[in-house]
């Protein structure tokens, strides 16, 4: 079987408390004078303490459009992409040279070339490195970058991928935006990163992270516009529907249990949830559909406070902290989850 041999993440220098976060929110993105107890109250109910940012705060009204918040992007996923790549082939006990695939992954920038060819020369990958940049998953892509390394591997099983998340959603802020959406997410989203690095089931590569048993994909119909982004002049401009919870309770629950049945497991039988941080509400969502006891995402909540939302690297940091710190015994099933754009569902089966 796939095996996650390492997983690192990687945070930028800038670190805010939620308080200084919303005071330069009430500057940047409300009129002048105008009541800010809205936006108080939803970044207060965030569930989010402190969160890193890849700019001073003070240097974020000074970015003018798009194109300037793009180039910080490119510039910054190159580096922190190279942080979180060494760090994780250091974990695994592996060389720049032994990777044959390389997926990065981002829905807050854009980049031709993109970041992962930026990468090759600058990490020592090899030339005929395969390449593979995806655009568009948004916070799914952290579980489907894996299950879709995996399913590679399979056919490779002597082969190393690695799957690169960098995420700056900082530089998407939307100044002089008052409306709910850009308020919950700029109190939601932080900036980070996170590299893993998964080996086929004939690789003889050290380290102990689970195995990769099964995976699944689920797009739901008619609920495109729930997330997302709209491209503008500005910028990307979040899309966020308050029914995304609902849409959470409708299907999570039938979507698991289905995944799980034919391997004689049901949720109750999983040792422990890897879950992407999507917010208080929804994972009060995934809590109440799966039935889950109380604790059983402390790890992802714990994220949420100390960083945020970190999109499609935030589950690799919370994989990162259920491996460190929250190991399970030997031989226990786990189930690795992110939801986002689509509005879609990624599941990845476990084996610790």
């Amino acid at each position: 079987m796939t095996r996650i041999a390492a997983v690192h993440g990687v945070l930028p220098p800038y670190r805010h408390t939620q308080a200084e976060i919303t005071d330069m929110t009430a500057r940047a993105c409300l009129p002048q004078g105008a009541d800010r107890r809205l936006l108080d109250r939803v970044h207060a109910n965030a569930g989010v303490r402190t969160r890193h940012t890849v700019l001073p705060l003070e240097q974020y009204a000074g970015l003018d459009g798009f194109g300037a918040a793009n180039d910080v992007f490119i510039g910054a996923a190159v580096e922190l992409g190279a942080e979180a790549i060494r760090g994780a082939l250091h974990k695994a006990g592996l060389r720049p040279c032994d990777v044959d695939l390389l997926m990065f992954t981002s829905v807050t920038g854009i980049a031709a070339p993109s970041v992962d060819a930026r990468l090759v020369g600058r990490l020592g990958l090899r030339p005929d490195v395969k390449r593979l940049p995806v655009f568009g998953l948004g916070c799914v892509a952290g579980a489907a970058g894996i299950a879709r390394l995996h399913d590679y591997l399979l056919g490779r099983p002597g082969q190393v991928a690695v799957l690169l998340s960098v995420e700056l959603c900082s530089l998407t802020l939307q100044r002089d935006d008052p409306t709910p959406a850009n308020m919950v997410a700029t109190g939601l989203f932080g900036d980070g990163a996170a590299a893993a690095v998964l080996v086929g089931g004939d690789h003889p590569a050290p380290g102990d992270g689970p195995e990769v048993l099964d995976t699944r994909s689920r797009l739901y119909p008619d609920t495109g516009h729930v997330m997302g982004w709209d491209i503008r002049g500005s910028g990307f401009t979040v899309v966020l529907d308050p029914a995304v919870p609902d849409v959470v309770r409708r299907h999570l629950a039938g979507d698991v249990g289905g995944f799980l049945e034919p391997h004689g497991l049901k949720p109750k039988d999983i040792a422990r949830w890897v879950c992407h941080p999507g917010g208080p509400k929804v994972l009060e969502a995934v809590t109440e559909a799966l039935t889950l006891p109380e604790e059983a995402l402390d790890v992802t909540r714990r994220s949420l406070a100390e960083t945020g939302n970190l999109s499609s690297s935030s589950v690799l940091h919370v994989l990162r902290d259920t491996m460190e710190q929250r190991r399970p015994e030997p031989g226990s099933p786990g189930l690795l989850l992110a939801m986002g754009p689509g509005f879609c569902c990624e599941l990845v089966l476990l084996r610790w």
